[in-house]
């Protein structure tokens, strides 16, 4: 019984102590705001490389028989 009463109290002292501590970081809304927009501004970028790339490539004459 002596074991239980010993985890009964250290399990109480660590929730409180974890309880106590108010800084427990950002939340991760920001985070995943700050990814989304990320993505979006890479996408971006590759549509507009790869509309480059096509009209460069539609620019070169074919080939000569």
């Amino acid at each position: 019984m002596a074991f239980f009463t010993y985890l009964h109290v250290v399990v109480s002292t660590r929730l409180a102590e974890l309880r106590r501590d108010g800084e427990r970081g950002d939340s991760p809304v920001p985070t995943a705001v700050i990814i989304a927009g990320l993505v979006i501004a890479a996408a971006a970028v590759t549509a507009a490389v790869l509309d480059k790339a096509g009209d460069w490539m539609d620019s070169i004459d074919g080939p000569t028989p």
